[in-house]
Formats: C-alpha cells, structure tokens, sequence
C-alpha cells in the first residue's frame, strides 16, 4: 500500500587533527559517548551510545548501540583508512514514547526513520589532517516527504555530529598516546 518513500542522503564532516590511520581505529569501533546534553535526544530521540565490531573486513558486524537498542551494520567496504561502507539490517526504535507504559511500540514510530545504509569517508588533509565524513542513506514514511525531510535530515545531523566529534576528540587525544 501507498506510495515508495525515496531514498534520503544526509552527509556530516569535521576536520580532525590526526592522520587517517589514527582515525581509522575510532570510526571502525568506539567507546561510550558522554551523555547527551541537547534538549532533543534528553526527550526521547534516539542517540547513539557507543559502537562495537565482531570480526573484521568485509562481512564483520559493526553494532552501532543506540538509546533505544543497537543498529547491525554489516560491512560491505572495508578500505583501510579510507573507506567504511555497511548496510543496516536492523534499526532500533527512533525514539523513545513518552508514555508511563514501558515498551510499547505505537504503529506511527514503527518505520517512521529506517537507515538502510550508511558510511564514514575518510580523505586526508595537509600537515597530516583528516576530513571524516559521515553518511546515512535512509527512508522515512511520512507525508509530504520534504516536509518531514527537513526534521529528519536534522536529527541526523545532530547524530552524525554527536559521533564525529567523539572520534575527534579520541583521535586528537589519542595523538599524545603513540
């Protein structure tokens, strides 16, 4: 039933201080995120938490935890330090209801916002930088689409940037370590 909802792209960046090599380690797994402090994630919206990685290359598992439950991301390009590609095979809840009942799934938060894929794009950068872009390919079911496009592409923005600047932070700190 109903209409296909197109495919959304939404594509964050940040310049790091350290080299693709050193960055490469935070973008493939990363530790806990300190909690959110915007209004929007401390009100129900998702937000991611840490990643993990089971086995390595292509076909390695890449589970991104968020708030409300993990993301599986199976690794389609692993292109050492350039280039991390997967798909999602399994998308936690958006967000969390704002209801005293404890895992209830109302039928208007299901598919509201599925990724179907996503990337980090690593490009190296003079006197040893690296530009980290992050990307999400991904559907949501509301109508008029540019309407709601406008709230999604934002929310994941705000993810995307939540997770670029703990890599940041861990790569730059990380440049003191080795």
């Amino acid at each position: 039933g109903g209409p296909q909802a197109p495919q959304l792209v939404v594509r964050t960046a940040v310049d790091i201080h350290a080299s693709p090599d050193r960055v490469w380690h935070h973008v493939v797994a990363f530790s806990e995120l300190p909690e959110p402090t915007e209004w929007l994630f401390r009100h129900g919206i998702a937000y991611p938490q840490r990643a993990t990685i089971h086995g390595h290359g292509v076909g390695a598992e890449r589970h991104c935890v968020f708030s409300t439950g993990a993301f599986l991301e199976p690794i389609e390009v692993w292109d050492e330090p350039t280039l991390l590609k997967f798909s999602v095979t399994h998308n936690p809840p958006p967000m969390e209801e704002w209801t005293p009942y404890q895992h209830i799934h109302p039928p208007h938060v299901e598919g509201f916002l599925v990724s179907e894929g996503g990337q980090f794009l690593l490009i190296p950068l003079s006197g040893g930088r690296t530009r980290l872009e992050g990307t999400t390919w991904y559907r949501h079911h509301l109508w008029p689409v540019g309407y709601w496009q406008l709230w999604s592409d934002a929310i994941i923005h705000r993810i995307h940037g939540r997770v670029l600047r703990h890599i940041k932070a861990l790569a730059e700190a990380s440049d003191t370590v080795d």
